[in-house]
């Protein structure tokens, strides 16, 4: 295999992680509600070290379930945007396929990945204290934009090193044509 191919496959399996990733995060924001009570339940079991050493975890939850109850019950039209919350993740990870069939050509869509992911961060310190999120979700919040980066990282570096060498492919045999087309 030709360091082009194992780039290029390199690129995508991280591609693939990373829309996965976004299609899963998008599927839960659906049924909050009752991942909430889940949570809750699991979170209160009498197995579960939580109340007693995270009071303040399990009060959070429990005041977010019940807020989620209320909105269910008496406006649930509110819950509207968290579907759309979903969606646009669902759509975001649609975009990703341009970068995983020719990577040169759309890296673009990978930077712009890592300026949303940079965005999460004063989204939650501006918008957390704003609507009463404790400090240490709106943390758990501004995480997902630091390990999210992480793989778009890797492959803008692995979508670089792709390009000198179909650059380089070019230069050698100008009939050549890249990986990616």
């Amino acid at each position: 295999m030709s360091e082009r191919q194992a780039l290029t496959r390199g690129i995508r399996r991280w591609l693939v992680f990373f829309i996965v990733c976004l299609v899963l995060s998008g599927l839960t924001a659906f049924p909050l509600v009752t991942e909430l009570r889940w949570t809750e339940d699991l979170l209160s079991a009498s197995a579960s070290p939580v109340p007693e050493h995270f009071p303040g975890l399990m009060e959070w939850i429990t005041r977010v379930r019940e807020g989620l109850d209320t909105i269910d019950r008496e406006q649930p039209f509110m819950l509207y945007g968290t579907d759309w919350l979903a969606f646009a993740h669902l759509v975001i990870a649609v975009a990703f396929y341009g970068p995983y069939r020719d990577p040169v050509r759309n890296i673009w869509v990978i930077e712009f990945g890592m300026i949303a992911c940079a965005g999460i961060i004063p989204l939650a310190l501006i918008c957390g204290p704003i609507r009463g999120i404790p400090f240490w979700w709106s943390v758990i919040d501004m995480s997902f934009g630091v390990f999210g980066v992480i793989p778009l990282l890797t492959v803008r570096r692995m979508i670089k090193r792709l390009e000198v060498l179909e650059r380089a492919a070019t230069v050698a045999n100008p009939a050549a044509v890249p990986a990616g087309a």
